[in-house]
């Protein structure tokens, strides 16, 4: 088994493969002493941000009221002046802004936080280099607001993001209009298919708070892009969702040393694989759930496992190349029926591909896509 270096995995919660959650969790209790009537707070993970943070949360305010509104800055360890603008913005935005100054944790250990400490019925992570759309906000606004006087409330808001990406004129806008329709309550088996590289990820996602708790998802801490864990683990406690076509999100991509990067994503690579690991075990088995939501979890895994692969082929180190076999012989033995599931989707086939050929064909076909698309 792989030794995943420079991490420090917390424990998962314990999704047992044959047990469906339960449906309904209770919105009523809040966190002692927090600010009560909130319909959305805002984590903002944040570590030596100081040139992004105060756009962040000028965009989170960007709306003529904000009495519902929870900024939750999360200042990781920071050791430049994130600390103080964090408690320079909660001084502005008294009752609306909180700065929580933590020793570092990683992203995961300062989301863990915000979840924790979060007042409001929904809770949406952004990044603190990243921004909402002003229209978009009041959209959404509108929407969770009318979810107090509902019965049964939404779990989950999907909205559209855009990859803004440096030195790109032209913003990729990711939709996702093709697999759900915009404005109504939907469940998982309203879904239509998604297409090969489509997924739901961070971004996306706005998840009623009780929801996220009643999960007991607690991410790993001093670990990069535990963001797929944070938009694939709460899934099975998802009950109903709702789409709205409009980009809220807004991704900055491609500052240097972002952890995005490919350079820095062939480093981490060990991390990846935990992750993948993780995405694994938190994966349901079929019949164990709502057949949309199955279907879309081996979508979203396969995704994963693909992603790994490749950065494992891109690095050419030659033990690298077995721990792409390793990682795909753990799926099977795990769980047989996942692991014919995941192989059997397209890209799944495609990077396991044999040999040198079945490596050059996906370094050069990376190559392409991050040239023609701007993202990796």
């Amino acid at each position: 088994m792989t030794n995943f270096t420079d991490t420090t995995p917390q424990p998962q919660p314990n999704l047992q493969r044959g047990t469906i959650p339960s449906a309904d969790v209770d919105d009523g209790e809040q966190p002692t002493g927090r600010a009560q009537g909130k319909t959305l707070t805002f984590v903002v993970p944040a570590y030596n941000m100081e040139q992004y943070l105060e756009r962040c949360v000028a965009s989170l305010l960007d709306t003529p009221d904000t009495s519902d509104i929870e900024v939750l800055i999360v200042d990781d360890g920071s050791s430049d002046a994130t600390p103080a603008l964090a408690d320079r913005l909660q001084a502005t935005h008294p009752g609306t802004v909180r700065a929580i100054h933590q020793p570092n944790k990683g992203h995961g250990g300062a989301v863990n936080t915000g979840i924790r400490e979060a007042a409001g019925m929904y809770v949406k992570v952004v990044d603190a280099d990243d921004w909402v759309g002003k229209a978009s906000l009041s959209q959404v606004m509108e929407t969770l607001r009318a979810q107090h006087s509902q019965q049964e409330p939404i779990d989950l808001l999907v909205t559209d993001y855009v990859y803004d990406k440096v030195g790109k004129r032209n913003k990729h806008v990711v939709h996702f209009s093709n697999v759900m329709d915009a404005d109504r309550t939907l469940g998982w088996d309203d879904l239509r298919h998604f297409g090969i590289a489509q997924y739901m990820i961070m971004h996306a996602l706005t998840f009623r708070t009780s929801v996220v708790r009643e999960s007991g998802m607690i991410l790993p801490e001093h670990t990069f892009y535990v963001d797929f864990i944070y938009s694939y683990q709460p899934f099975p406690w998802v009950r109903r969702l709702m789409y709205l076509n409009t980009p809220f999100y807004h991704y900055f991509i491609g500052r240097e040393g972002q952890s995005v990067q490919t350079d820095v994503m062939i480093r981490r690579v060990r991390q990846l694989q935990l992750v993948n690991h993780l995405m694994l075990e938190a994966t349901p088995e079929r019949g164990t759930v709502p057949d949309g939501l199955y279907r879309y979890m081996i979508h979203f895994l396969s995704i994963n496992s693909v992603v790994t692969s490749v950065f494992l082929i891109l690095s050419r180190d030659r033990e690298n190349y077995l721990e792409k076999d390793r990682l795909w012989h753990e799926i099977d033995v795990v769980s047989p029926q996942i692991g014919h599931d995941v192989r059997h989707k397209l890209a799944s086939r495609a990077i396991n591909l044999r040999g040198r050929t079945g490596r050059f064909v996906i370094r050069h076909g990376y190559s392409i896509a991050e040239h023609v698309v701007g993202f990796n």
